[in-house]
Order: C-alpha cells, then sequence, then structure tokens
C-alpha cells in the first residue's frame, strides 16, 4: 500500500509542477504574446496578412495590407517576389450597396 507521506509528497510535487506551467504560460502570454505592441503602444497595427493561398510544396501566395494597401506576394525557395503592388481593398458591403445605389439613383 502507499503511503501516506509518500502521497502528498507526490501531491505537493504536482502542484508545484502545475503552478510552474501556469506561471509559464501567463509569462509568455504577458511578455510574449502577438498582441504585445499594440498592448503598450495603444497603435493600431499597420501589417496584417490578409490571406495565403499554398501552391505547391514550397511555394506560397501572400496577400499583405499595409496602411490601406494590399500587396501580393509569392513566396518559394528561390525567395519572395512581389507580384503586384498597390492594390485597393475590398469596400465593406454595406458602403459597396450605398455606393451603387447612389449610381443607379437609389433603385
Amino acid at each position: 500500500m502507499i503511503d501516506s507521506d509518500l502521497l502528498l509528497r507526490f501531491v505537493l510535487a504536482l502542484a508545484v509542477v502545475l503552478a510552474l506551467i501556469a506561471v509559464t504560460g501567463w509569462a509568455g502570454r504577458r511578455y510574449m504574446g502577438a498582441g504585445r505592441l499594440t498592448a503598450f503602444t495603444g497603435k493600431r497595427r499597420r501589417l496584417a496578412l490578409v490571406e495565403t493561398l499554398q501552391v505547391d510544396g514550397r511555394t506560397r501566395v501572400l496577400l499583405v495590407r499595409r496602411d490601406a494597401t494590399e500587396h501580393l506576394i509569392i513566396v518559394g525557395g528561390a525567395g519572395a517576389v512581389v507580384i503586384e503592388r498597390g492594390i485597393a481593398p475590398p469596400q465593406p458591403f454595406a458602403v459597396a450597396v450605398d455606393a451603387a445605389n447612389a449610381v443607379n439613383g437609389g433603385t
């Protein structure tokens, strides 16, 4: 049978290990999280990855937004090449409907 002293030491060791895991997770989110820069500066992010498309095993096409401009980039084994730059991002649906209604005379 398991001695009560051994069982108590096991439970305490398990509690210490779980507490260390929790503290490490908290510190990782706090100091190395993805939103670290926005949390300290209060500024909105200027760069975003809008969409990716896997072409083959080594090649990807990326749509990257910087400020209000999008860029189409292909990334592969030989490096990265900008396919198209200065793409205007699509308008939100409600704005596009309002613009279409204004052009069509409100019908």
